[in-house]
């Protein structure tokens, strides 16, 4: 199977996963902001968002966002790349994280350095899906992040990881901006 057939068949698995608890609230009436709290049964579904400033130009930040060069300043950041088989930050990479006893399946589907859009969905089986996107704004220069992490259970027994996951998200903004601010200080 060629590498952009798995691309697609995950980008395809990850978008249904994600879509189908709002497609079912959809047909079923309004959208609650937690349906595992509404409806018995129900898989949770989270969107978490934070903004943060890095000390950096856009062009010297956005580079920071892809998987291969996180590892520079996010501790125990180890990607093991799938697509392309050399670690390269591309869009449509594809490569696995391991999340505590099982992998996690990542997949790149917007990578656009100069507009400053990044956006990843992964996978934990039978666990849950989650979309992260990034979108950066020149200030000058520094550069404002945005960040917006949203998780779908995939079975009702990760409600409750999806709904600390979804804590965590909520706070991370600081310790993202100290991490990467503290990498572009070093003036590595």
């Amino acid at each position: 199977m060629k590498p952009y057939w798995i691309f697609a068949i995950g980008v395809a698995a990850g978008i249904t996963a994600m879509g189908t608890p709002k497609l079912a609230m959809h047909l079923h009436g309004a959208y609650p902001s937690h349906p595992s709290l509404s409806q018995e049964g129900a898989m949770e579904h989270t969107v978490e968002k934070f903004d943060f400033t890095a000390n950096g130009s856009m062009e010297r930040v956005a580079p920071l966002f892809g998987a291969e060069r996180e590892r520079v300043w996010a501790p125990g950041w180890n990607p093991e790349f799938i697509s392309p088989t050399k670690p390269a930050d591309v869009q449509g990479m594809v490569f696995k994280i391991q999340h505590c006893d099982r992998h996690a399946i990542w997949v790149n589907t917007e990578f656009d350095l100069k507009a400053g859009r990044m956006q990843y969905a992964y996978v934990i089986p039978d666990k849950l899906v989650t979309l992260i996107t990034i979108r950066l704004t020149p200030l000058e220069k520094l550069t404002q992040v945005a960040v917006e992490y949203e998780r779908t259970a995939l079975s009702a027994g990760a409600n409750e990881h999806v709904r600390h996951l979804a804590e965590n998200d909520r706070k991370s903004g600081p310790e993202w901006e100290k991490q990467i601010n503290g990498y572009l200080a070093s003036g590595k």
